[in-house]
């Protein structure tokens, strides 16, 4: 841990009273792992040693059947036949499930019914489940499936977003509704403004890679009840959704996840169709079930980040200042609805960036595809939604003869507490903006004028070696833009010999959620971090939770948590004053003690004597995000109680012979408020940037014309290793954060915003091509910028 990166802490481990409005004015320094210490994840040993459990980890019972998917080969078909009795004779199968052998709901979607368990008479995707074998051991399941008999009529699928296009005019409609937002007389601010620049951008997908692959095992109960473990970010959709295929209540499934081996997205939805096949194989047998994704059917049976293309057309002044934009978005769905909805949505909200629009007109189409359904992904949108204004800042940039930065500069929002806010596309007004300030800071540490003096400098010596250079903004909404969905959920107990079991609905796939929570709770009661228990998420001790996505674990579950903490705590404090005859105001906690007007106990000494006492304590908590909503008829509201901002320069060198590239520095300054753990959220920021990066510039996916995907292993699927990261990275938290917004301890979101500093290596990219073509002409180029793309548009801007 990097000590000095730590800008907003005076002595590593520290915390100054003043900077957090809630925290007491008691000495912090003595408590070990309170709120703002950067201590590590509290699995951080475990995950290097390998002792860590993860579900695949968990000790199988006796008679554990092993399940086996049967996929589809065909990507847009209707099954005329399939006769799998077999499959049933194989020796060593105990169970074969199709769609008719559903108790229930043959669906497992998160929102509109239409994601089958299994296939139902037609086939969407290539890779589409049409039937699960369970068997004593996996390569029977295997051998098993191959003896199916399947007849097909197959149909031309629709693969690329310009073949979705041609499908959906024939069906004469989307697979969701187009959605548009508008703000003032875009096309008019256009067609008055001196310059109008155009242009054109797609994003492709993106694998989630998680290193745990979907997994999930079932234990069957009495009276047909089950227990599910699934790694899984959403354990109380997985237990409604197996509740649903099973034909009963929720109450009669429980769903536990310890930890997952990564999620980013892509075990929010899907995670259902495992539990959902698993708990059904487990209920008809009797005997408890497992099913484990391998690397490539897990790739090509789930879902990833949406492509998406993107037009723009923007009217500016002469100094580059925006008067008007439009946005024509198109998005690639897959085969069903999934999160696509509210993911195109986000892409639209995150349109603006950081920028004072004035006057803007987006449009949404969402597309149905003969692939995998896609879902969330880090960003869930908002990173797509940002391309494009951020090429349109470096196309206005170069057609004015401008540096970029200084046109970025001239359409921020307007900083916090200085004139009148500006507007979002979708009418709220941006109060909270410090973005200005950031990207100043950045631009004076990261040393940006003179290193573009020095970019041009190698660029005009080197002719086979061309450098970039660029700095760009992040402005990230955080809350679910589904209103509801701002809702969390914990379970404190504290027992009588001091010790504390901490519950809540949030999960953990790495990022830390669980740490900064008993962090809060560590806090709130005045104890050592150790003595707080940390345990599994599970639906039967907190109920209707959201997923952990959005960004929002730390900022919803730190709140019911340190409501459930209070309330026990306040318990307390009422027994003291009656017990001791004191004032409230002399009932004191401090680190491991509370004071009791003169007197001084341990705090487990009160706990003890609460407890003969007869003093509850156990609580629950419960947060729900106040003074947001958002009416979608009207595309206007407040879907976010506040923004994350952040700001990133990269530097990039690329070879014009080969396309080959490789970032060379990156310098980060990121607002994460008044930080819950440093030391956690840098590794959030650090890995965030990275992800992007990779996004960006290599994670290529690809359909044949057939639908089969073919970058379905790490063999044919480049994600950024350890050799990626740039040899000089600076990453440092904003020293000034604090969230204006009254979040636990005033923290800030930090799990999705810092994806988007990425953006800088793709204008960085742009900035290295522009120069080989001496900048004659500005480059098209979409992402990833893989070295293909790359070595095009330097050869179609030196040939103009």
């Amino acid at each position: 841990m990097d000590e000095t990166r730590i800008q907003d802490r005076g002595e590593a481990g520290t915390v100054d009273p003043a900077a957090l409005d809630e925290a007491p004015p008691a000495p912090r320094t003595r408590l070990k792992g309170g709120v703002g210490q950067p201590i590590r994840h509290d699995s951080g040993v475990k995950h290097v040693t390998g002792e860590a459990r993860y579900t695949d980890d968990e000790p199988e019972l006796p008679g554990t059947l092993q399940v086996f998917i049967a996929m589809s080969p065909r990507a847009n078909a209707a099954i005329l036949s399939m006769d799998l009795d077999p499959v049933r004779a194989m020796p060593g199968v105990a169970c074969v499930l199709a769609s008719e052998d559903i108790p229930g709901i043959n669906d497992y979607s998160p929102v509109f019914g239409d994601d089958p368990i299994f296939a139902d008479g037609t086939i969407h995707y290539l890779g589409q489940p049409l039937f699960a074998v369970a068997a004593t051991d996996l390569r029977t399941a295997r051998m098993a499936a191959k003896l199916a008999r399947v007849e097909y009529a197959d149909a031309p699928p629709a693969i690329t977003i310009d073949e979705a296009l041609t499908a959906a005019q024939e069906a004469g409609e989307d697979l969701l509704p187009p959605h548009e937002m508008r703000l003032g007389d875009a096309g008019a601010a256009i067609a008055g403004a001196p310059h109008v620049v155009e242009g054109r951008v797609e994003t492709g997908g993106q694998d989630h890679f998680y290193l745990e692959g979907h997994i999930a095992s079932a234990i069957p109960l009495e009276d047909g009840d089950v227990l599910v473990r699934s790694s899984t970010q959403h354990p109380s959709e997985v237990q409604h959704n197996v509740a649903k295929a099973l034909g009963r209540p929720d109450n009669a499934v429980t769903i536990e996840v310890r930890r997952m081996g990564g999620g980013f997205g892509g075990k929010e939805s899907q995670p259902a169709l495992f539990a959902a096949v698993c708990a059904l194989v487990a209920v008809k047998t009797g005997r408890p079930a497992k099913c484990r994704l391998d690397r490539d059917d897990d790739m090509e049976m789930t879902g990833k980040r949406h492509e998406m293309r993107a037009d723009y057309r923007i009217g500016h002044d002469g100094e580059g200042r925006i008067l008007g934009a439009e946005f024509r978005h198109v998005v690639r769905c897959g085969y069903s609805k999934d999160l696509s909805g509210a993911i195109a949505d986000r892409a639209m909200f995150h349109s603006d960036n950081a920028y004072d629009l004035r006057a803007a007109h987006i449009h949404s189409r969402r597309l149905k595809t003969n692939t995998v359904s896609n879902t969330a992904f880090r960003g869930f949108g908002g990173p797509q939604g940002m391309v494009a204004i951020e090429r349109a800042m470096d196309r206005i940039a170069f057609d004015l003869k401008l540096d970029p930065l200084d046109v970025r500069r001239r359409n921020f929002y307007a900083a916090m507490g200085e004139g009148t806010p500006g507007r979002t596309p979708y009418h709220m007004a941006v109060e909270d903006c410090v973005i200005a300030e950031i990207v100043a800071e950045l631009e004076a540490s990261s040393d940006y004028r003179a290193r573009r003096r020095a970019v041009e400098a190698f660029n005009a010596s080197s002719p086979i070696l061309k450098k970039g250079l660029a700095l760009t903004p992040v402005k990230f909404g955080i809350s679910f833009t589904t209103t509801h969905l701002n809702q969390a959920g914990a379970l404190v107990h504290v027992y009588k010999d001091g010790s504390v079991h901490l519950n809540h609905g949030g999960t953990e796939m790495g990022q830390g959620l669980f740490t900064k929570v008993a962090q809060v709770v560590a806090e709130e009661f005045q104890i050592d971090i150790a003595d707080v228990k940390i345990t599994a998420t599970t639906t039967a001790k907190v109920p209707n939770t959201s997923a952990t996505a959005a960004s929002s674990g730390s900022d919803l579950n730190g709140m019911a948590a340190q409501a459930a903490a209070r309330t026990i705590k306040e318990r307390l404090i009422d027994y003291a004053v009656l017990r001791y005859n004191v004032a409230r105001e002399a009932v004191v906690f401090g680190p491991g003690k509370v004071r009791i007007g003169q007197k001084e106990l341990r705090f487990r000494d009160l706990v003890g004597e609460a407890y003969l006492a007869r003093v509850s304590l156990s609580s629950t908590g419960f947060y729900a995000t106040p003074g947001i909503a958002y009416d979608r008829e009207t595309a206007s509201g407040k879907p976010f109680y506040y923004f994350a901002y952040g700001a990133s320069c990269s530097e990039v060198v690329i070879d014009t012979l080969t396309g080959e590239n490789r970032l060379l520095r990156a310098d980060i300054l990121h607002d994460v408020g008044r930080s819950l753990n440093p030391a956690l959220d840098l590794g959030q920021i650090e890995g965030g940037f990275i992800q992007g990066m990779g996004w960006l510039t290599m994670e290529e996916l690809w359909w044949d014309k057939a639908g089969r995907l073919r970058t379905h292993a790490p063999s044919t699927y480049k994600i950024p290793t350890a050799n990626d990261r740039p040899d000089d990275l600076r990453v440092t938290l904003w020293d000034k954060g604090r969230n204006p917004a009254d979040t636990i301890f005033r923290s800030k979101a930090v799990g999705e915003p810092p994806f988007m500093l990425a953006l800088s290596v793709f204008s960085a990219l742009g900035d290295a091509i522009c120069a080989a073509g001496r900048r004659r002409r500005f480059p098209d180029l979409d992402a990833p910028a893989t070295p293909e793309r790359i070595l095009a548009a330097v050869e179609a801007v030196r040939g103009a």
